[in-house]
């Protein structure tokens, strides 16, 4: 599957789990409101960032396809880790921090929450499990095929896959306030929201930014370009050879290499092409391939 198809694949999962999130969390919020659980109102905050990050998504997807230019000649591919960065921090602002506070907040409350509003707001997590379930499944079914890299995909994965397990952990802090009439259930419930969110944005961060300050290929591909090179009788000896993530479908492949003597500056250049063109033809995503030849032969002379 080429990358446009692949890249509208992706955009309609985005869409299906922005919209999911937007009706949710409109839900949350007045449920939340009307029935004064900090849990709920956690996990409005939580379908808020999703809401915001998933825009955020939507907007990677379409500037990084954009062609290269002269400002940018490796192109833009790197724009979708950025506003995957961008959407880490979401998560982690909006809904991390947000729910830290409501688990403080509900230590020290001491109003009764309407038993019906309780019941209304277990009903509101209920719709909800079964939109992000949903939202999941579409997303995790793409994952399968063509978006195993994609970190837009796997943003949308992260954040299901954690509105799943948030909704989960309201509903249980949710019934047991209503049994016990302990606000404390509510508290952990909102602290472990607040906590699991913390943890799948540092996840996200931490892989955004490997791959905006430049990340290698995987070792099994390094390892076969490498082989390739190894393979070709011109190659007396690969020096370096030096591999870069420009985005999903495009790598930058940067070789050292000692040419075999006896090769006239022809035959040099033919050498190059030659292998430039297998490695692309073996690798259709190394888009940018250099090849540095540290001891150019001089030709025999009689």
């Amino acid at each position: 599957m080429n990358r446009k198809t692949a890249d509208g694949r992706t955009r309609v999962t985005v869409l299906v789990a922005l919209a999911a999130n937007l009706v949710i969390a409109t839900a949350k919020i007045i449920g939340g409101i009307a029935s004064g659980s900090p849990a709920l109102l956690s996990e409005a905050a939580h379908s808020v960032a999703d809401s915001t990050n998933e825009v955020f998504l939507l907007v990677a997807v379409r500037r990084s396809r954009r062609a290269a230019d002269r400002d940018h000649p490796f192109g833009y591919g790197k724009e979708r880790y950025f506003w995957t960065l961008l959407a880490a921090v979401g998560i982690f602002v909006v809904g991390g921090c947000f729910s830290f506070y409501q688990a403080y907040q509900a230590l020290g409350a001491d109003r009764q929450e309407s038993r019906s509003g309780y019941v209304a707001g277990l009903a509101v997590l209920g719709v909800s499990l079964l939109a992000e379930g949903s939202s999941l499944l579409r997303a995790l079914y793409q994952l399968r095929g063509d978006g195993a890299r994609d970190p837009a995909l796997r943003t949308v994965i992260a954040e299901d896959s954690t509105a799943v397990c948030g909704v989960l952990l309201a509903a249980a802090g949710m019934s047991l306030h209503l049994v016990t009439g302990e606000a404390v259930w509510e508290a952990a419930a909102s602290l472990a929201i607040g906590l699991l969110l913390v943890y799948v944005a540092y996840r996200l961060g931490r892989e955004a930014r490997g791959r905006l300050i430049g990340e290698a290929v995987d070792p099994v591909l390094w390892d076969r370009i490498r082989g390739l090179l190894d393979e070709q009788p011109e190659i007396d000896n690969v020096a370096e050879l030096l591999t870069m993530r420009l985005g999903l479908d495009s790598t930058l492949v940067a070789a050292r290499v000692d040419l075999t003597p006896g090769l006239d500056s022809e035959e040099v250049e033919l050498v190059c092409v030659r292998i430039k063109r297998l490695i692309r033809t073996e690798w259709p995503e190394a888009h940018h391939v250099f090849l540095d030849i540290t001891e150019a032969p001089a030709p025999d002379t009689p």
